[in-house]
């Protein structure tokens, strides 16, 4: 399997999956050196029943006897610690070796004498690294209990017996804490991925969005302009170039528009999509039932708001262009109230063909109620208006306007 690789020393990188982790398997060389150093050193403790071994005060078969169980319970104990030791869901492997820590603890200092109860402490650590916290709750004491048990079984000295028994406690309950410190930083990180996973995805939906938007007016355009000159030629050819000369423009414009949505910069104005709106109808041969100056501007209408409804406009007016078939459209902006509070509403109906039968909205219509409902706004589309047409209504709230202290006065 291959490596990866990684920064050294491992704990001078910025990013989790780089880092010396706890608990975890280690995935090259330099993390397994840097943790069998770092645990290599809390097994200095054990040279209490090393030394017992080496004083030869025990009989060959006690020898034996001794230096197999030691082995055994670190390489058991090393094992917990090297491959799982924060892991939600343990293998059924990890508490038979749980058993084994806690069963050569007690037969190790029976037999061999007080010099091996520091046994109990690595037992009660590897309870609170690699038992679930509902279990290692009760574990833990009762790893604590064997020890003081054994002690006094084997008549060990009280001073010895308290200064294993508080670290057997206290470290105990300190790797449980350890472990879920653990945890609730892998799910922290889990989240993050999600959240970074949402925000690509947000932004790829308003990009879609706004290149929808975008392009679709502008194309509408550039296509009904194309049209127009092509039945002036060659009868009219000053007219024709006029409006070569407006294709080229608006497609220029259309490329800036698309830079700036890309760069997530730009924000379209309610005054500008009116006139811009009356221009597009026009083009097309429908008369415009607006009137630009019934919006200058409104002080109560805050940025995002105000993006929202005009994006709304510049959808509405395309799809009058593009599928209405209408020869008259009519668009409003009123202030208005929803939920008791003030609002800017637009509406824009034609007097086309409406709707068709069982057909659903489209991705413009989909992406522009998303986007109001971001703006805390409102959206509704009918198939059948007063004049026959099609029906959009867009509302966003307005801010509560402020009293100046002291009015009136």
């Amino acid at each position: 399997m291959a490596m990866r690789k990684e920064a050294w020393p491992p704990w001078q990188t910025g990013t989790a999956d780089d880092s010396l982790a706890m608990g975890r398997v280690p995935e090259n060389h330099r993390q397994a050196i840097v943790k069998l150093l770092w645990v290599g050193m809390w097994m200095l403790y054990l040279a209490s029943p090393v030394t017992d071994l080496l004083d030869g005060h025990h009989s060959p078969l006690a020898l034996i006897a001794g230096w197999t169980g030691l082995v055994g319970f670190v390489t058991a104990y090393l094992t917990l610690v090297f491959l799982r030791t924060n892991q939600e869901h343990q293998p059924p492997w990890v508490p038979v070796t749980l058993a084994a820590l806690c069963v050569l603890a007690v037969v190790l200092s029976l037999t061999l004498g007080d010099s091996w109860l520091v046994l109990f402490v690595y037992a009660a650590v590897a309870m609170g690294a690699a038992v679930p916290p509902v279990h290692s709750r009760w574990a833990i004491p009762l790893v604590t209990a064997l020890l003081f048990g054994c002690g006094a079984l084997i008549d060990a000295k009280d001073d010895l017996v308290l200064s294993l028994g508080i670290p057997c406690f206290l470290g105990g309950f300190a790797m449980l804490g350890i472990r879920q410190l653990i945890l609730t930083m892998r799910e922290l990180r889990e989240a993050r991925q999600t959240i970074a996973g949402l925000a690509a995805t947000e932004e790829r939906l308003r990009l879609a969005r706004d290149l929808h938007d975008l392009l679709g007016h502008s194309l509408s355009l550039i296509t009904l302009k194309s049209e127009l000159a092509g039945r002036m030629l060659p009868g009219r050819p000053e007219d024709a170039a006029a409006q070569v000369a407006d294709i080229e423009r608006v497609s220029r414009q259309a490329l800036v528009d698309v830079r700036e949505a890309v760069s997530g910069y730009r924000r379209p104005t309610l005054a500008v999509e009116l006139a811009g709106a009356r221009a597009v109808l026009l083009a097309a041969g429908i008369e415009a039932d607006l009137d630009p100056a019934q919006w200058a501007g409104h002080d109560r209408l805050g940025a995002d708001e105000e993006g929202a409804l005009a994006w709304a406009l510049r959808e509405a007016v395309t799809n009058v262009v593009r599928h209405s078939g209408a020869g008259r459209c009519a668009i409003a902006v009123t202030v208005t109230v929803a939920d008791d509070a003030d609002a800017l509403a637009l509406t824009v109906s034609d007097d086309g063909r409406g709707a068709e039968p069982g057909r659903g909205p489209g991705n413009g219509l989909t992406g522009l109620e998303e986007r109001l409902l971001l703006a805390g706004g409102r959206f509704e589309a009918s198939g059948s208006g007063a004049d026959g047409g099609f029906v959009v209504r867009a509302s966003v709230p307005l801010v509560e306007a402020v009293t100046p202290v002291g009015g009136g006065t």
